[in-house]
């Protein structure tokens, strides 16, 4: 290992290096995902760097007092197998103090993190494709207001594990690319949904909903976003009306990572969670 190598906080502009990094490695980002990332917890972004050079990088962001999320663990080609990546992964995960971590592991990682501590807790399956038509519902969705968000952070407390209401007030904000819709009824809010651009095509998360009806609200606000392009949503698998909503529309399986936690699960109703935020953040 390289004496001018050290581990430290993510300076301006670093973020959307590592960002490009996850692009080559196939991860397929959103374009302008650094805004809202920033946002969930700025203390969270660590780089492994020789002097001035990045070479690794590992996010784990916190979420109130209890719960932190692990992501963008990556090590540039270039300087793998020299020991790096081990000490990038011990600052991220010190950080987190007694803090229960998640993270969402790809299968050829799985027991690396076993020995590091994590237990698998289910399936996501990431469902993508051009969609072949859209949901019918009877509810019908609306665009997201930027001065009535302060209900759509108190939905998704109900189902993700901690507030994360700086995060959600960036990540909903309509900018080119993005879009976000809640449905109600009876004036109660029912679910809401993001979609955002990507590298390749459209994904669409969280999608989080009281049931079927309203996630599929969701998808036919949304989906028109991408105007004929790929659109991805990460599902869990247990969540058997989320398959078949996105069986439903023309999307196939694609990909599949096992969301695993170092410390006690959180309880999550993944009835309600019909796409994941982001396997970046959680």
């Amino acid at each position: 290992m390289n004496s001018e190598f050290a581990v430290r906080s993510m300076r301006p502009g670093e973020l959307e290096l590592v960002l490009e990094w996850a692009r080559q490695e196939g991860w397929n980002p959103g374009l302008d995902d650094s805004l809202a990332f920033n946002e969930a917890d700025p203390s969270g972004f660590f780089v492994g760097s020789i002097g001035e050079v990045p070479v690794g990088s590992i996010s784990v962001v916190k979420y109130g007092e209890s719960f932190a999320f692990l992501g963008l663990y990556i090590v540039h080609p270039d300087f793998r197998g020299k020991g790096y990546g081990k000490a990038i992964w011990e600052t991220g995960v010190a950080s987190a103090g007694d803090r229960t971590i998640g993270l969402d592991g790809v299968a050829a990682q799985q027991d690396n993190y076993r020995k590091a501590g994590f237990e698998p807790a289910y399936s996501t399956i990431r469902y993508g494709g051009v969609a072949t038509s859209l949901p019918v519902s009877t509810l019908v969705a609306q665009p997201v207001l930027d001065s009535r968000l302060e209900g759509l952070q108190r939905y998704d407390s109900a189902i993700f594990p901690q507030p994360r209401d700086a995060f959600l007030t960036s990540w909903c904000t309509g900018r080119k690319g993005r879009r976000s819709a809640v449905v109600r009824k009876s004036g109660k809010i029912r679910g809401y949904g993001t979609i955002r651009r990507c590298y390749e095509g459209y994904k669409i998360g969280p999608l989080f909903a009281n049931d079927a009806d309203s996630a599929a609200a969701l998808l036919a606000e949304l989906i028109p976003e991408a105007k004929g392009a790929a659109v991805f949503i990460d599902i869990p698998a247990e969540n058997h009306e989320a398959v078949a909503l996105a069986e439903g529309i023309g999307l196939q399986p694609v990909f599949e990572t096992t969301r695993m936690y170092r410390g006690s699960a959180p309880a999550i109703p993944l009835k309600h969670v019909f796409g994941v935020t982001t396997l970046e953040l959680g």
